[in-house]
Parts: C-alpha cells; structure tokens; sequence
C-alpha cells in the first residue's frame, strides 16, 4: 500500500483509499487485522494522527471496526447488505437531487428496475412479504392518515415487492430506486393523486403476487408507472401556468 505525498489530496483520504483498495482487491481479508497505528505511520511515512484519521474515514464506510484490549486493533469489517442500505440510500438521493435528475429520468429508472424484480417476486415472495404488503394497503385506506405517513407506507409496500424477489443483491440496487426515487415522486404528484387509486393497483399488485402471477404483477407497475407520468405532468403543466 503506498501514497503520493506529492498528490495534494488530503494524506488521510490517500492513506484511507489505499487501505480500502487492499480490502476490495482482496490483499486485505474479512477479519483481518490491520497493522498498529504505529506501524501504519511508519509504512506511510506520516504522523500517527493522519492515520487515525484515516482509520476513522474507513469505519464510517463500516470497511473496518475496532476492537479494544490486548487483542484489538482495526480489523477488515464483514458489511451487510442491510448495514450498505442507507448509503445506498443517501447516495441515491445526493445523486438525484445535485444533478437535477427529471422526473421523467427518475419514474422510467425507479418502474425499469422494479419491473425487473416481478417474475422473480411472482416466484419467490414468501407469506410474510405479502402480509407486509397487506397490511400498508389497509394502513393507506385509514382515514386521517397523513401525506407523510402515507407516503412512508407507499415506499414499504414497494420495498416488500423487491425484497420478495429473494435476491439480496437487487434487494440493495433497489433500495436507492425505492427509498430515494420514490420519495421525489411522491413529492411532485402527492397533492393530485388518488389514494384510492393508488390502493386499487398496489391491491393488484399483491393479488397477482399472491397468485403468482408474473404478467400482472408487470401489469399492474405498468399502470401505475402511467398514472404517475400522467399525475406529474398535470402538474408541471398548473405549476407552468402560475408562473407564467
């Protein structure tokens, strides 16, 4: 592992990026001990502070974890998918939102890739991913139930639909289509939708689930992918008027 201490980045973002490039290439092992602070500073040529500062960046990527007493260190961490959801989730949303990302861009990605998880969720879903998915479709129809919650709701029942597709990797792809795609949608068409139109496809959606029905449940997304362009476009085109 080495640095350019003629680079001017930051030393500790070097010293970080070396020691994650050895974890991803495969150099640095899950468990593994790193070596001490001491011995980092002297392989890098840098004080002991630069390198704690390091060792801190790669912690809170949850690359590595320390352990204290006698038989501690920094250690190569093992990351969950679970654990990796909301920096998939945060990075999504910085993506969308710094790059201006269309409604249009943003809709045809989020049901693209939703679509892609329907045969394996017609499959795969088991009974606790269509409770789930039940119980936000009653949670929806509550009277009273705020814009806020209801959208929560919206973004649990389609994270059901991709979790039952039992793939753990699409699970995570999915995850900043869902949880950060999702959420710009809502705030756009909230204020149009029908919310019982709404709870009449996702009841579709789980009722070809249910049956296992791969070409419903496709149906059914497509459906709602329409409604939702239609919704957004209403009101791009109000917005559009008031301020002309």
């Amino acid at each position: 592992m080495k640095i350019d201490p003629q680079n001017p980045a930051d030393l500790s973002v070097q010293i970080a990026q070396a020691i994650r490039d050895a974890i991803v290439s495969g150099a640095l092992i899950v468990d593994e001990r790193l070596p001490s602070e001491a011995e980092l500073a002297q392989q890098f040529e840098v004080s002991r502070p630069t390198v704690r500062e390091a060792l801190k960046r790669l912690a809170a990527q949850s690359l590595i974890r320390t352990q204290r007493g006698a038989t501690g260190g920094a250690f190569v961490n093992r990351i969950s998918y679970q654990d990796s959801y909301s920096q998939q989730i945060t990075t999504s949303t910085l993506l969308l939102s710094m790059n201006a990302v269309s409604f249009e861009t943003a809709c045809e990605a989020r049901y693209a890739l939703e679509r892609a998880c329907a045969a394996l969720s017609a499959h795969r879903r088991t009974a606790d991913h269509l409770a789930t998915m039940r119980a936000e479709i009653h949670r929806q129809g509550q009277p009273g139930l705020s814009d806020e919650s209801f959208c929560d709701s919206d973004v649990a029942f389609h994270r059901a639909l991709v979790d039952g597709a039992g793939n753990p990797v699409l699970s995570y792809q999915l995850a900043g289509a869902v949880e950060a795609m999702q959420p710009l949608m809502n705030m756009i068409t909230f204020t149009a939708r029908s919310r019982a139109e709404i709870i009449s496809m996702h009841t579709r959606i789980a009722d070809a689930l249910e049956t296992r029905d791969c070409d419903g449940v496709e149906d059914a997304l497509t459906d709602l992918e329409s409604y939702t362009r239609d919704l957004a476009r209403g009101v791009m085109e109000e917005r559009a008027k008031h301020r002309g």
